[in-house]
């Protein structure tokens, strides 16, 4: 049912959790494949310049936050690849779920944005209304 599956990631607690939900649905099937997507806003890109200097530590830091993910699909053998895209969050992941006809896209309640915390957050919001396939919201 649902053999192609994208997790949006960005390395919050949240996205850990969607990833452990996506192996046990890519299990499920037996041979569903995960494809993670992780994107880089214009702010998060000024950010981690800023914060790191250079290009290679930038690159650095972004593996790391997506370690705990990949771990997670590792241990459970789950099948993936990890797609990086640039751009506003929910727009980039509607348009490349769309774009690559996924069965289902996996993505958390909230993210690492601090101004999302009080309400289900924007990205999952628009993600969940623009999708052409089914969506699955993590808590």
């Amino acid at each position: 049912m649902y053999k192609k599956i994208l997790v949006a990631a960005d390395g919050s607690e949240h996205s850990i959790r969607t990833a452990e939900r996506a192996a046990e649905l890519a299990n499920l099937q037996g041979d569903g494949e995960i494809t993670i997507v992780y994107v880089i806003d214009g702010e998060q890109s000024k950010s981690d310049v800023l914060s790191e200097g250079d290009q290679g530590m930038v690159e650095q830091r972004r593996q790391q936050r997506l370690k705990p993910i990949e771990e997670i699909l590792q241990e459970k053998n789950a099948s993936y690849q990890i797609n990086i895209q640039h751009g506003e969050p929910g727009p980039t992941i509607v348009k490349y779920a769309n774009k690559n006809n996924f069965d289902l896209v996996v993505i958390g309640s909230r993210g690492l944005n601090t101004l999302q915390e009080m309400v289900l957050g924007s990205v999952s919001h628009k993600v969940a209304k623009r999708a052409k396939c089914p969506v699955m919201i993590v808590k």
